[in-house]
């Protein structure tokens, strides 16, 4: 089992940018665990935002993101994160933390970012 607890979210202005956290507790993640970010906007399915291999190395990031979001994590403290920077209205959502080995995801319960014009 794992478990994923997201903060950081806000209301931050069009052009700003916020540092989302998730903290990972429960098993201990390994080479075999995908971590990502995930968001769903009103009305809309959950998309991907960005993901990497807990143990490190490349990052996958979707389209929209266009180099303005970040991800990263600190084993040592079972930490991932996403940094936000130049922020538009149309990533408000609910961002969500997931892990991922094989079949198995684990998610978060979210954190609200909007993003007002």
């Amino acid at each position: 089992q794992v478990q994923l607890v997201e903060s950081g979210g806000g209301l931050v202005q069009a052009g700003g940018s916020l540092r989302l956290s998730c903290a990972v507790s429960g098993r201990t993640l390994s080479i075999y665990d995908m971590v990502g970010w995930y968001r769903q906007a009103p009305g809309k399915e959950r998309e991907f935002v960005a993901r990497m291999r807990w143990s490190g190395g490349s990052t996958y990031y979707a389209d929209f993101v266009k180099g303005r979001f970040t991800i990263s994590r600190d084993n040592a403290r079972n930490m991932l994160y996403l940094q936000l920077n130049s922020l538009k209205p149309e990533d408000t959502a609910i961002y969500y933390c997931n892990t991922r080995r094989g079949s198995l995801d684990y998610w978060g319960q979210g954190t609200q970012v909007t993003v007002s014009s």
